[in-house]
């Protein structure tokens, strides 16, 4: 056991205390007062089952979350790596057929083992609060297509990188990166495309006056739109959402129909009016340039460390590997994967002010402050939630900050 096995349990013993002391707090004001502009979200027992859809989750994700620590750290003391490494060994000496055997047992043996909790959250929570309209069927297929994605896209991309590795020594960071440049271009051009149809069905929007009311205003707004789909998200549940996704004539709109069940039309219009501000604002090329610029980093690093053999030895095996010092660097990189999660946070933060603002300016804030409200109860939302854990974790300023900043002038 090297230092740099301390450092590891250190910072995941440190992650679940900050994840534990921030639930606690945002678990604390789950009583607090509703601010008065949201007095119309829920009535008195709507908001009785939104605090009790929040407890039961905190508990929860309590369980969850220890049971997640527990597992690893015992993977760690225990020679858990170094069980699996010695498995993948017997079974070939090829470091990228190792390596693709590593993780996946790895990975669906964590799948399996946590199969109870995705279980009992869809199942037992989720049905019992209204939402979950997943059948057992789609669950279990959900998971095997999972798995199937995971082992041709991610398998693949794993694969080549460990080739880049083997060709070029250190230097393979910079083929990786761009690999990972060139597959996140073309998943963000056609993830709805191609891989939403494998868990949802997609049909175009069909001719009537919402379609017309979104075709006007994307006219009037400069905004070429082809391509409006809706999405059957009421296979799996009853909440909604709406995205924006791709680059010129593969842009498109997808309303989930549950969306279109809850909201009124100009309701609707004005939540798209905000999806066209985020692409107005350029936001969607700054996500996608930052991401690639921060892979680029985090490869960059990684490439410092991989041939350091100390950094597989702290996981627990007993020869280094480029596999096993992935899993070493991933946990050891975690502190500054937080750091940059924090400025995208607040950047996003940014961002859904900005798409509000051009929502109003460009359709009304009305229909989209009477929109946020309907999905935040249908959602059971956190009214309430503590600045710190905002701060933390939400990508979306609250509802109550988002309200207020639309009614300003």
């Amino acid at each position: 056991m090297n230092i740099l096995f301390y450092s590891i349990v250190i910072i995941l013993i440190l992650q679940f205390v900050i994840e534990t002391v921030l639930d606690f707090l945002n678990a604390k004001r789950y009583g607090h007062p509703v601010p008065d502009e949201l007095n119309d979200v829920f009535n008195a027992e709507e908001y009785k089952k939104s605090q009790s859809y929040k407890k039961t989750n905190y508990r929860f994700g309590l369980l969850t979350s220890t049971f997640s620590l527990l597992l690893t750290l015992g993977f760690l003391i225990f020679g858990g790596f170094e069980w699996v490494d010695q498995m993948a060994r017997s079974i070939t000496d090829n470091p990228i057929l190792m390596a693709l055997m590593f993780f996946a047992i790895i990975m669906i043996g964590s799948d399996i083992v946590t199969l109870p909790f995705s279980y009992y959250s869809t199942f037992v929570i989720e049905e019992k609060f209204g939402f979950n309209k997943t059948t057992r069927g789609t669950f279990i297929m959900d998971k095997l297509k999972g798995w199937g994605m995971m082992a041709v896209v991610g398998g693949g991309l794993l694969a080549l990188i460990i080739w880049f590795f083997e060709w070029s020594g250190s230097n393979f960071w910079i083929y990786a990166w761009a690999l990972v440049a060139v597959f996140s271009l073309f998943m963000n051009l056609f993830y709805s495309k191609l891989i939403v149809p494998l868990f949802n069905k997609l049909t175009p929007l069909e001719e009537g006056g919402l379609k017309t009311k979104i075709e006007n205003y994307a006219e009037n707004v400069g905004f070429e739109l082809q391509n409006i789909f809706v999405i059957d998200g009421s296979k799996r549940s009853t909440k909604a959402n709406a995205y924006f996704s791709g680059f010129g004539k593969e842009k498109r709109i997808t309303l989930y129909d549950t969306l279109i069940n809850d909201l009124e039309e100009e309701e609707i219009v004005a939540v798209l009016a905000h999806e066209v501000g985020h692409y107005k604002r350029k936001h969607i090329v700054f996500n996608l340039a930052a991401s690639i610029l921060l892979t680029g980093l985090t490869l960059f690093l990684l490439s410092l460390f991989i041939n350091n053999p100390q950094v597989s030895l702290a996981i627990g095996v007993s020869q280094p590997s480029f596999h096993a010092a992935l899993i070493g660097f991933g946990i050891l990189y975690s502190p500054i994967s937080e750091v940059t999660g924090l400025i995208m946070n607040h950047l996003s933060r940014k961002f859904e002010y900005q798409a509000d603002d051009y929502a109003k300016k460009t359709y009304a804030a009305s229909p989209l402050i009477t929109s946020l409200k309907k999905l935040s109860k249908n959602s059971l939302s956190n009214l309430t939630p503590h600045p710190a854990y905002v701060f933390m974790h939400y990508s979306h300023p609250p509802l109550i900050a988002r309200i207020r900043n639309l009614r300003t002038t």
